[in-house]
């Protein structure tokens, strides 16, 4: 099968010419075998396990007055999730819970009554109206505070704090050719598509940003995101 020379990504193709400087999907192909594995970098590996220490011991009262309201509301306050993270590898992603305990069935009972919503749901993977949210759990997710847990993914080597965001199976076809290079570092508990917008971002934006983040990495720009980030969970813009 050839490389298509517009990548099918979300609603509207993504032209390669736009994503880093390629002029085709077989340009962006062939920089592969050139590109740094940032799973295997030892500087930002280095800056993962001292920054992730800091923000611990910064963020450990407050996770824990977090973690009690959630089991206040009733059931578990972290919850683990299925995501693919270097080489294709399956990890879990830890969260604090900010939906309801029942909430597979909550949704498939809503995308079945709501066409806006499944249309919505297929388009974006994302409800801006989710009934399963919890009280506590609107908070969180505006915040971003629901994902202080994965501060310890990134002590055991799962993740990284800067990286692409965590996807699913379900979500590997969405990134087409661009998979190789998710596949190169590890997922982030932020990044240059967290600080671009997030879910006011579609997605095919969002293989862009995350594919040009590998390309072009450097530790200053991992430091310039973190820093973006604090503004963004302060403002609450582009969660839901």
């Amino acid at each position: 099968m050839g490389i298509p020379q517009s990548i099918q990504l979300g609603a509207a193709p993504l032209e390669p010419a736009t994503l880093a400087g390629t002029a085709s999907a077989a340009d962006l192909v062939a920089r592969l075998p050139a590109t740094e594995p940032l799973h295997r970098n030892r500087v930002k590996r280095a800056f993962d396990l001292v920054g992730a220490v800091a923000l611990i011991l910064f963020f450990g009262p407050l996770m824990l007055i977090v973690g009690l309201l959630i089991t206040l509301d009733g059931g578990p306050a972290v919850f683990g999730h299925r995501r693919i993270g270097t080489e294709g590898r399956d990890f879990t992603c830890l969260k604090f819970r900010s939906m309801v305990v029942n909430a597979p069935e909550v949704f498939e009972k809503h995308i079945e009554s709501d066409p806006e919503a499944r249309a919505e749901w297929e388009a974006t993977r994302k409800l801006r109206n989710d009934p399963r949210i919890t009280w506590i759990g609107r908070f969180l997710r505006r915040t971003s505070l629901d994902e202080l847990p994965q501060l310890f993914n990134v002590l055991t080597g799962d993740m990284s704090l800067v990286g692409p965001r965590p996807i699913v199976q379900e979500e590997v076809a969405r990134y087409h050719v661009c998979f190789p290079f998710y596949m190169r570092c590890r997922p982030g508990l932020t990044g240059l598509w967290q600080v671009s917008g997030r879910n006011d971002v579609d997605y095919g934006r969002r293989v862009q940003l995350d594919t040009a983040y590998l390309l072009g990495w450097s530790l200053w720009g991992d430091i310039r995101i973190l820093l973006r980030t604090v503004g963004v969970m302060l403002s609450g813009k582009g969660a839901y």
